[in-house]
């Protein structure tokens, strides 16, 4: 028997595709951004709730825990119900936990909207990639995830940048306010460009009734998406330690001034986001995936073990970190072809919510990881942690290929 084909999306003209790869990726900023409501806003939240560090951790970690728990089951409503809806409830809730945290007086008010931010967020890879894979043509793909990586960079990029200056000149509450505007105006936006989200049902494959229960789990048989889901896992852990220790711990062993050393991250994510642009156009032959994985990470692997091992001025630092995030950002477009590849048709949502729950995953364990390196006074592990995190990714995006080619020799059997 062989494996049912997945169809091709009709002929769209390059501007409908471009449309909507732009409200996708609006979206994904906003996802992004809802992440870093809180962390930059942790010294004055801290006085406001005598509140200590480790309990604004917390929150983090049940954001993240929230949100793939979510993830993973949103993927199967997105299947059954379609990906618009959805998206814009994600949207809601990230505007309405942005208000909450903005009226909050207590420390378990936080925690709530927490709870309500983390439901919002989980929503937004099964949502996006549903749309992307169904409706854009294959050959701008590459392209789409491109962009769809980079807004999710500006995301992360913009949370500080909007609100430390708000909260500096009116307060964190006006600050978080300002960010729940924000969400939803997106969602108005989205709202009167509904008609480019509405996606067509796929037929309902043949097969027996009975059976249709089965059919909707049986992609959880496939050792590749469990590969994927792990790869993003290694993924996670790898960017926590680049955007919540890495800074510090190249500050501690090259004598970085603080001001630059603040500065690393930004870079980072801006060279990452040109590394997805580039990234984009190579991943337009998806059977070189895998190689762009392999290089991409292991370029960043390599400069990571410089910064944490090699005897460096510290004025190269921030120069490193720019090229660190460049390799990695190339990666990145073909790190989401090699999901869209090992997931069977009709069960888009389905996999990419399993898959990327690995990310809520690997964000909540990893702090603790490399933070304990820290408080071990062991920065020079920090940066061998992630150099060898990236080595899995590598290793790991070449495994998904193997398990996939298997599972398709299998099928055709």
């Amino acid at each position: 028997m062989t494996a049912r084909a997945a169809p091709l999306p009709p002929i769209r003209p390059d501007r409908q595709d471009a449309h909507l790869i732009g409200l996708v990726g609006i979206a994904h900023l906003i996802s992004h951004f809802s992440q870093l409501l809180l962390a930059p806003l942790f010294p004055w939240l801290k006085d406001e709730f005598a509140a200590s560090y480790a309990e604004l951790g917390l929150l983090m970690t049940i954001f993240f825990v929230v949100s793939c728990i979510v993830q993973a089951a949103s993927g199967f409503v997105v299947d059954r119900f379609g990906p618009r809806p959805v998206l814009f409830g994600g949207l809601a809730l990230l505007g309405a936990a942005a208000f909450g945290f903005a009226s909050s007086h207590s420390y378990g008010m936080l925690a709530v909207f927490a709870v309500v931010a983390g439901v919002g967020n989980g929503v937004f890879h099964p949502v996006n990639y549903t749309l992307l894979n169904r409706k854009v043509q294959p050959a701008r793909l590459g392209h789409a995830f491109s962009v769809h990586g980079i807004t999710g960079s500006l995301g992360w990029a913009l949370a500080p940048a909007m609100l430390v200056p708000l909260t500096i000149a009116y307060g964190w509450r006006v600050a978080l306010m300002c960010a729940g505007m924000l969400a939803f105006a997106v969602l108005a936006l989205l709202w009167f460009n509904r008609a480019q989200l509405v996606l067509e049902a796929l037929p309902a494959p043949k097969a027996a009734a009975a059976a249709s229960a089965e059919h909707s789990f049986a992609f959880m048989k496939l050792p590749a998406v469990w590969m994927c889901f792990g790869f993003f896992f290694f993924y996670a852990a790898a960017l926590s330690g680049v955007q919540l220790f890495a800074p510090e711990a190249a500050r501690l062993l090259h004598s970085v001034p603080i001001e630059w050393a603040a500065m690393c991250l930004t870079i980072y994510m801006v060279c990452s986001a040109g590394g997805m642009v580039a990234g984009g156009f190579l991943a337009a032959d998806p059977a070189r995936c895998e190689r762009i994985i392999g290089v991409g990470f292991g370029t960043a692997a390599a400069i990571a073990l410089v910064i944490g091992f090699a005897d460096i001025s510290a004025f190269a630092v921030p120069l490193l970190f720019g090229a660190m995030g460049f390799g990695a950002g190339i990666a990145g477009p073909s790190r989401d072809l090699i999901v869209k590849r090992a997931s069977p048709p009709n069960a888009t949502g389905r996999v990419y919510g399993v898959v990327y729950s690995g990310l809520d995953i690997g964000q909540a364990l990893a702090p603790l990881v490399f933070g304990t390196l820290m408080d071990m006074r062991q920065p020079k592990l920090v940066w061998l942690g992630i150099a060898m995190v990236l080595g899995v990714l590598i290793v790991n995006a070449f495994n998904v290929r193997k398990a996939r080619r298997t599972s398709l020799v299998t099928a055709a059997a």
